[in-house]
């Protein structure tokens, strides 16, 4: 069934440069019947004007063949231009869904969510006007060149036709022998890449302990392995090249010695001879450019496969019918989850309700299933059973574009990106000068902006390396409130922040209460509890207890009292610790 899928997608690719593949081949119809130019040429010259003398002839054929030759480059350019605006067309086609699936993959946690997928379609842009590729396309039409053969001798036609067969097998071979090594090779560098990303993205803790010789060597291994990989795959490859360039010079030699031979019997003449020598060169000339650029032509051919497979697995949703905005309507019903591509589940059987302006602390010890409950409640990942469900649809399967900009997130890891503190805030959207300021406003970050160099249009680099901790905190509880969402979830908020910051977080929550905002907030620390209106609590991803918070804490110290010894004392266990919980 996948391979099936799998195919369907790849026409769906390939239908794309489909017509212009047959314009390309219509073009490549009348290049290689002006290829044949420089062979008439001759034989006018041997048998025309050596015979009659003339000057003028000479002269005439002379022009003749130039213009031809002028209109063969033209028509060469012409293909390959229109061959280059296919690739482009096709690059526009797929970017968009490629970069989505990229996305969604990133989102599922799997290696198919790195840059693998656009290098992938540049490899292929490059290779649909190449050299290699283009021969492909001859090679039908180098049947012409195999029916003038037969028409100057039936002799020197099979014998080109036993030279095309053996570069048939040459290139059946090579494909044989280079596609494992050539799939090993592009599988280690991927690996080697995401590796020495990983480690550039962490190279503080890597210096500060030392830790490069041992990374350096697991980096080394792989890309030993690529190494390896990819010099057996070129071996192969190099050794195919020389091999069938050998017989394209070898059938040379041997129709023009076989043309010879005709000529003592007075069955060939002597130009004859020397075209037939020529036209079986280039007979074999497509075959000989594929086998020399096979390793191009295999890469883009790995490419489109992984392309196919990526899009099929990650196809982009359709649009369903425009939903109202959210009024934070919020029910979680029997949630079981784990993170995709995980064993066992994180979250065992969750379930609660919130009604518009509603406020929830969700609190628990470390690997509780809190920051997973985060993931589940923005829509990030699927639960393998239950619904959440925001103002009653499917939060999973809302349009993100729709419903993105009435909800606020501040993960665990606050995710920056290089650009300016606006750009920032406002998502990257439209920037609305008067929500851009209350989102300012109520993250508390007034006197920050103030202080900075070009205020909002300050650029605070890749990933806010111009900004503390504390302050890029802010900067994404900002984001998340920008737009006067309607539903917001913040995990572990005030991790990175100051009594200063608390204190404007404290103030944030009251602010949202009254705005009738419904508010999850994940976190470890009792101060904000006194901002929020119910609590649940996580352990071992099933939910202990959930209600009012007065009444959820009231509760939990009766159960921590010395006659319930049995029974886990909740707070005391996780409101110390800074950690997140999966």
């Amino acid at each position: 069934m996948k391979q099936s899928q799998k195919n369907i997608e790849t026409q769906e690719l390939f239908s794309q440069i489909f017509p212009y593949l047959i314009r390309v081949f219509l073009i490549s119809f009348f290049t290689n019947i002006l290829v044949l130019a420089p062979s008439l040429y001759m034989l006018e010259v041997y048998d025309r004007v050596i015979n009659s003398r003339s000057f003028s002839t000479l002269l005439m054929l002379t022009i003749l063949v130039i213009g031809l030759y002028i209109v063969l480059e033209l028509l060469e350019w012409v293909r390959s231009r229109h061959m280059q605006e296919g690739a482009l067309e096709l690059d526009r086609s797929l970017r968009e869904r490629v970069l989505h699936a990229i996305f969604a993959a990133r989102l599922q946690g799997t290696q198919a969510g790195g840059v693998q997928p656009l290098n992938d379609l540049k490899t292929i842009r490059e290779a649909l006007p190449s050299t290699p590729f283009l021969s492909m396309l001859d090679v039908p039409l180098s049947l012409l060149i195999l029916v003038l053969l037969f028409l100057v001798s039936p002799l020197l036609g099979w014998i080109a036709v036993v030279g095309a067969l053996f570069q048939a097998v040459i290139g059946f071979m090579n494909e044989r022998r280079t596609h494992e090594p050539f799939r090993d090779a592009n599988r280690y560098a991927t690996a080697s890449r995401h590796y020495a990303e990983g480690a550039l993205k962490n190279a503080q803790v890597i210096e500060s302990m030392a830790m490069l010789p041992g990374i350096h060597a697991r980096w080394l291994k792989l890309q030993q392995a690529f190494l390896r990989e990819q010099a057996i795959a070129s071996d192969h490859a190099g050794s195919g090249a020389a091999l069938s360039r050998m017989v394209q010079l070898l059938q040379g030699s041997i129709l023009l010695g076989a043309g010879g031979w005709l000529a003592l019997q007075g069955l060939l003449s002597g130009s004859l001879m020397i075209v037939g020598s020529i036209l079986g060169g280039r007979l074999l000339a497509p075959l000989v450019q594929i086998i020399t650029g096979w390793r191009q032509i295999e890469a883009a051919r790995e490419a489109w496969g992984r392309i196919a497979l990526l899009l099929n697995t990650y196809p982009v949703p359709e649009k369903g019918m425009a939903l109202p905005s959210p009024e934070g309507r919020l029910s979680v019903e029997g949630v079981i989850a784990a993170p995709p591509g995980g064993g066992q589940p994180v979250l065992k059987g969750v379930s609660f309700a919130l009604v518009p302006g509603d406020s929830l602390a969700v609190v628990g010890p470390s690997a509780s299933g809190k920051t997973t409950l985060a993931r589940l409640l923005t829509g990030i990942w699927q639960a393998r059973q239950g619904t959440v469900r925001l103002d009653g649809i499917d939060v999973y399967a809302w349009d993100k574009e729709e419903l993105g900009p009435r909800v606020g997130y501040l993960p665990q890891d606050v995710e920056l990106f290089d650009g300016t503190i606006a750009e920032n805030i406002a998502r990257f959207g439209d920037i609305d000068r008067s929500m851009l300021e209350k989102a300012c406003r109520l993250a508390g970050i007034d006197a920050l902006i103030d202080l900075l160099p070009d205020r909002y249009d300050t650029r605070i680099g890749a990933d806010g390396a111009f900004l503390s901790g504390g302050q890029r905190q802010r900067v994404g509880l900002a984001r998340a409130v920008y737009g006067d969402p309607r539903f917001l979830v913040l995990d572990e908020p005030d991790s990175s922040l100051d009594d200063e910051g608390d204190a404007s977080l404290l103030e944030l929550l009251r602010a949202l209460k009254r705005d009738g905002v419904t508010v999850v907030v994940i976190t470890q620390r009792k101060n904000l509890l006194s901002a929020l209106d119910h609590m649940l609590v996580l352990i071992d991803g099933r939910v202990q207890k959930f209600g009012l918070r007065d009444e959820v804490l009231g509760s939990m110290r009766s159960d921590s009292k010395p006659k319930a010894v049995n029974r886990a004392p909740v707070v005391s266990s996780m409101v110390p610790v800074a950690g997140g919980g999966r």
